[in-house]
């Protein structure tokens, strides 16, 4: 018969200025062999002196002096029973070498060492854990001093330039708690937690950098830690403003994490790092490298600058250290960065590795698989057996799937999320098995499981809208511009089919303007378009995949029409008028300067189409005036003296900017006189100026050609008038005035001048006055002298008389208006 019991008594060292804790809890084994097992935990700060008290074990036991002492008390196992020693005499725990909790532990938070004190006759085996508590003891350390950073001018607001770390070997209130920066007038800063609990600091810009301003900044970015007395430590940074380059590098995970076999060969990779840039040419190309990395841990990983990749160049020993961090940069040749950190954890390896077998497995999973889904059943054994074969089970990280274990040796690989084919198509599922044993051994086999495709992504365009010139006059069917839309999809899921939504541009259907091909997406011109008519056309285009049922996504595509030079200048002023001739007056005592006047002309085109210049074509004296090649001003070159002659013609010419260049003429007449009558006299004569002469004499020829053909044209209609009444006058005689009635439908319709509409609405007035000298003769007109000739009421019965006594009144005066109308015809005739 056997009586059992286990025993815990924690202490905490009032010697260290901690707080005395007692918690016990007795759990004592009894045994017939006389065997007593106890556990006892104290508590002690780290850097203690050589002999500092830990504890006193006889009185925290309950065991006399000269028990320990007969029964031999002493330590016997523990691995770091070299820190502690039992002094018999006293019976109490001392510090044997000083301890340092960092080394010890590292950055674990809860560090501890255990091990046995063994008393013989009767034989009692205690364990003892002593818990290394932490001082501030280590101040925050940058592994550099100073950094350069360059850094573009263009760089938006916002834009993250650096990503620093401090490491302080310390924990919990002791360690890193936060940053500050100095100055921050252009950067400012935010502190940011990474998936294992230590803090770094991102540096973003404030304001937009100018370089010709300011092409040299020097920073101080300080680490501070929570501890009493409070430690820090400084990086100075020095930051270069450079020019040009618009895309930085990124990578494509924040934080990678690998693994790595302790004794690997050199050559190994452990990982790959990947960034991409938008840029092409230089600035597109990314080159690695590694930042604020430790001269021991430099000689252990080497980084490919091209490829990324990570490798093996030394000699990696779990029992140093068992995880590496590594801060890799990624810069392309224009000077912008981005840094993101390699977590790689050493593997500890062993003589005796575990079996992985896989007896059952499903290569295929479709994404839309529920969480909980079963992947496959692994088997592990090992060779080994008792705590060196008791083996652990686990997959590698970051990936959607878990493993349970329902039997022993047998684990089964699940999904634990939602699974999307299109950010991962295909995992490599690590099982890695490891054993209890000291020191442990483990082996790993990986399974590559491929995820099927189902329809759940929409086609994305290339760009959020696109934008298109088209020259206007253009051939219907030119192609216009493409567009382009990816499916992240698989196989007919992933085909794309672009259509033309319907819709209306100023009334008429855009399918009247533009068509598209649905296969490639190249968008082509129904028909000319013509700038003056239509400047821009905005279309939405539809990308439809192919899966069922399909989705589909638009984008907006906005063509521009492009102006071609196909219009001429049109002159506003001056007007150009066949009828009246206009004039500009330059008195002679105007200076060197003067405004004569202005050509004002436009042009329909725009842009450099519609930009217009003017220049001098022609003029009677050249010296005398000059244009305005921009502003079309007419303005005196020279003082004007009393030799020029009084009149001046200037042919200008407007041209516009266009490829081919169009243009105009327009003839500005300029009188040079200091009074009103001397331009009258001598312009009178200013259309028989010799340069004109030949134009002058064909209207002449034309105008008495007209008078002619009219004066002939008058003779004819007057003659037969007169006949015609005559021959009405003798049926009317004949028929003793027995005519017949003529209904009052024949009659004509009342003439009236009614808005300005009706035949002959108005009689003008004429002032003609004639010379001997047909060039000077002048007519001019007056006013109307009435506004209606004849006003018919068919309705009434004093029509016709009304009728009859004006068509007598007309035979009474006919032949006396019509001798007076020949004689000005035969006037007119002469005169010209």
């Amino acid at each position: 018969m056997c009586i059992s019991g286990i025993g815990s008594l924690e202490i905490v060292s009032p010697k260290a200025g901690f707080s005395l804790k007692r918690q016990v809890q007795v759990f004592i084994f009894w045994c017939f062999f006389g065997v007593i097992c106890g556990q006892i935990r104290y508590s002690i700060p780290e850097e203690l002196r050589k002999g500092s008290f830990v504890g006193n074990i006889a009185n925290d036991l309950g065991i006399d002096l000269k028990r320990l002492k007969l029964g031999g008390a002493r330590i016997v196992t523990g691995d770091n029973s070299d820190y502690i020693e039992l002094n018999l005499d006293k019976g109490i725990l001392v510090v044997k070498e000083r301890i340092d909790r960092e080394q010890l532990c590292g950055q674990i938070s809860h560090c501890s060492l255990s091990f046995e004190v063994i008393v013989s006759n009767p034989m009692q085996l205690h364990s003892v854990v002593i818990e290394i508590v932490d001082i501030n003891d280590n101040s925050p350390i940058f592994t550099e001093k100073e950094i350069k950073v360059d850094i573009i001018e263009s760089a938006l607001s916002g834009t993250r330039i650096l990503q620093e770390s401090a490491s302080d070997p310390d924990v919990g209130i002791n360690a890193l708690q936060r940053y500050t920066l100095n100055p921050t007038d252009h950067f400012n800063i935010k502190i940011q937690v990474s998936p294992d609990g230590s803090k770094y600091v991102e540096i973003f810009l404030k304001v937009p950098l100018d370089r010709e301003k300011e092409d040299h900044l020097v920073l101080t970015l300080t680490a501070f830690d929570g501890g009493e007395p409070q430690r820090s430590s400084a990086l100075k940074i020095n930051i270069l403003v450079l020019d040009a380059n618009d895309n930085v590098p990124a990578f494509t995970q924040a934080i990678y994490k690998a693994e790595v076999i302790e004794n690997s060969m050199q050559g190994t990779t452990i990982t790959k790092v990947s960034a991409t840039d938008a840029d092409e040419g230089s600035y597109g190309h990314v080159s690695y490298s590694f930042t604020r990395v430790a001269e021991d841990v430099a000689e252990l990983f080497a980084l490919n600058e091209h490829t990324g990749d990570i490798t093996v160049i030394g000699t990696i020993d779990y029992e140093k250290n068992k995880h590496y961090e590594l801060n890799v940069q990624a810069k392309d040749h224009g000077g912008h960065m981005d840094s993101t950190k390699v977590i790689i954890e050493v593997i500890d390896v062993n003589d005796n590795v575990p079996v992985i077998a896989i007896t059952s497995f499903s290569s295929t999973i479709s994404e839309d698989s529920v969480s909980g889904t079963t992947v496959a059943i692994v088997n592990v054994k090992d060779l080994d057996s008792g705590k060196n074969g008791k083996i652990n089970c686990y997959i590698n990280k970051n990936i959607p799937f878990t493993i349970k274990s329902n039997f022993k040796n047998y684990y089964t690989l699940l999904t634990d999320a939602a699974l999307d084919r299109e950010r991962d198509d295909e995992y490599n599922i690590t099982f890695t098995a490891v054993d209890e044993g000291s020191p442990p051994l483990s082996s790993s086999k990986t399974i590559t499981l491929k995820v099927s495709d189902v329809n759940d992504n929409v086609p994305i365009f290339d760009q959020s809208t696109y934008s298109a010139n088209v020259m206007e006059n253009n051939s219907p069917g030119v192609s216009i511009c493409s567009v382009q839309a990816r499916d992240s999809d698989w196989n007919q899921n992933a085909r794309i089919s672009y259509l033309l939504v319907d819709s209306n541009a100023d009334g008429t259907p855009v399918s009247s303007y533009i068509s598209i091909n649905s296969e490639s997406g190249a968008i082509y011109a129904v028909r000319s378009f013509d700038y003056e008519t239509i400047k821009q056309l905005q279309i939405q285009i539809k990308a439809q995949d192919g899966g069922s049922p399909p989705l589909s996504s638009n984008v907006t595509v906005k063509i521009f029409v492009q102006d071609q030079n196909d219009n001429s200048p049109q002159i506003l002023y001056p007007v150009q008028s066949g009828v009246s001739l206009v004039a500009e007056m330059v008195a002679r005592s105007a200076d060197v300067g003067y405004l004569v006047t202005k050509v004002v002309a436009v042009d329909a085109d725009s842009g450099q189409n519609a930009w217009l210049s003017y220049k001098l074509l022609k003029a009677t004296d050249r010296a005398l005036f000059e244009v305005g090649s921009q502003n079309g001003e007419i303005r005196t070159s020279r003082q004007v003296s009393d030799k020029d002659a009084v009149k001046q013609r200037l042919v200008v010419v407007v041209e516009d900017n266009g490829q081919p260049s169009r243009s105009a003429t327009v003839n500005v007449n300029v009188a040079v006189a200091d009074s009103f009558p001397e331009v009258l006299s001598e312009f009178s004569d200013f259309t028989h100026d010799k340069d004109y002469n030949d134009s002058l004499t064909f209207y002449l020829v034309l105008s008495l050609a007209v008078v002619s053909f009219l004066f002939i044209v008058s003779v004819i209609v007057l003659v037969s008038v007169k006949v015609y009444r005559w021959r009405q006058s003798r049926l009317f005689y004949k028929s003793n005035g027995n005519l017949p009635v003529i209904p009052s439908a024949y009659y004509p319709p009342r003439y009236a001048d009614v808005g300005a509409t009706g035949t002959l609405q108005h009689v003008y007035n004429y002032e003609v006055c004639m010379t001997t000298d047909s060039g000077k003769s002048d007519i001019k007109y007056v006013r109307p002298c009435s506004q209606n000739l004849l006003i018919v009421d068919p309705s009434s019965t004093e029509t016709m008389q009304r009728s009859q006594k004006e068509n007598n009144l007309l035979e009474d005066s006919g032949p006396s208006t019509e001798v007076s109308f020949l004689m000005f015809s035969g006037f007119l005739l002469f005169t010209m």
